[in-house]
C-alpha cells in the first residue's frame, strides 16, 4: 500500500491540487502544526483532523481549485460551536495551489512535509527489524534503517525508509539526524553492544537522541550493563537505555507483536501521556 506520501507524489504529477496545512494552532485541536491533506477534484489523501474543520477545509481547497491563486491563504477557524466541534481551540490553515508538477518539483515539495516527520534509526535487518518497517510505513517517522550486511534489505521500501549499510555498524550513529529515536536490534550481541556504547557516547556530548531501545531480555541488559560500566559509563547514563524494548504487557514474541509494542513505546515517548490533549 503507497503511503499518502508516495500518493502525493504521485498525484502532483497528475493534476493541479490544493494542499492544506495546520500552519498554527491555539489550545486543544484535532491536529498539530504541520499536519496536511491535500485536495484534488476527485480525491482526498491524508486528514487534517476530519469533523467539519475538515469538511470546510476542503470546501475552501476546492473552490481554490476552481480559481487558483498564485499567493497561499491563511485562515482562522475557531472549533466552537459554529463548528460544532468541541475542541475549544483554534487552527489557522494554509491553503496552497499547486499546479502540475514534475517529478522534480514534486520530490521536493514531498521531501519538505516529510521534514515535519520525527527521525527513528533502526540497526538491524532481521525478522524484527522487517517487521517493524511495516508497523512505522504507515506512522509520521522519517526512518533511517542501518545494517552492516551487504543486501540484506528488501525491495521495494516505504518512500519515507533510508538504508545505509555501514561497516563497522556502530559508525553510523555520529551521522544520526538530532532527535534520532534509535532502535538497536542486530543479528549480533556484539555489534548491539557497540551501537549502544556509540550511543552513549554521543549523549555525552550532544544529549539529542530521546530515546535509545535494545531488543533483549532483563538477562541480556545485565550482561550489558555490566560490561558497559568496565567501559567508564556511569549508572545514570545507562539508565537511559530502555531495554527490554515495548510497552508492557504484551507477551507475544512473534516479530509482528514485538513490532507493534515497540512502535507503540515510540509513540509514548514522542507524546508523553501528561502532555497528550
Amino acid at each position: 500500500m503507497q503511503t499518502q506520501l508516495a500518493q502525493l507524489q504521485e498525484s502532483l504529477c497528475q493534476s493541479a491540487l490544493v494542499l492544506v496545512l495546520v500552519d498554527h494552532t491555539q489550545g486543544s485541536v484535532p491536529r498539530e502544526a504541520g499536519a496536511w491533506m491535500a485536495v484534488t477534484p476527485q480525491h482526498i489523501i491524508n486528514t487534517i483532523g476530519g469533523g467539519h474543520l475538515e469538511f470546510q477545509a476542503i470546501e475552501q481547497a476546492r473552490a481554490l481549485l476552481r480559481n487558483p491563486s498564485r499567493d497561499p491563504l491563511v485562515l482562522r477557524y475557531a472549533l466552537g460551536p459554529s463548528l460544532g466541534q468541541c475542541c475549544g481551540g483554534v487552527v489557522h490553515l494554509r491553503f496552497e495551489h499547486c499546479s502540475v508538477s514534475t517529478p522534480e518539483d514534486a520530490a521536493r515539495r514531498v521531501q519538505r512535509l516529510r521534514a515535519h516527520h520525527p527521525p527513528v534509526a533502526l540497526f538491524g535487518g532481521g525478522h524484527v527489524g522487517r517487521a517493524l518497517i511495516q508497523v512505522l510505513a504507515p506512522l509520521p517517522y522519517a526512518i533511517t534503517w542501518i545494517d552492516s550486511r551487504d543486501e540484506i534489505f528488501p525491495h521495494p521500501l516505504p518512500a519515507h525508509v533510508q538504508t545505509e549499510h555501514s561497516d563497522p555498524v556502530q559508525s553510523a550513529v555520529e551521522d544520526l539526524a538530532p532527535g534520532s529515536q534509535v532502535l538497536i536490534m542486530s543479528f549480533s550481541h556484539a555489534e548491539d553492544l557497540e551501537v549502544v556504547a556509540a550511543c552513549l557516547r554521543r549523549q555525552r556530548l550532544h544529549q539529542d537522541l530521546p530515546y535509545v531501545g535494545l531488543i533483549g531480555s532483563a538477562t541480556k541488559w545485565a550482561t550489558f550493563r555490566h560490561r558497559l560500566e568496565s567501559r567508564g559509563f556511569t549508572q545514570a547514563e545507562l539508565d537511559r537505555i530502555t531495554c527490554p524494548i515495548g510497552i508492557a504487557g504484551i507477551a507475544g514474541k512473534e516479530p509482528e507483536v514485538i513490532a507493534v509494542a515497540v512502535a507503540a513505546q515510540l509513540l509514548q515517548s514522542r507524546w508523553p501521556t501528561d502532555q497528550a490533549t
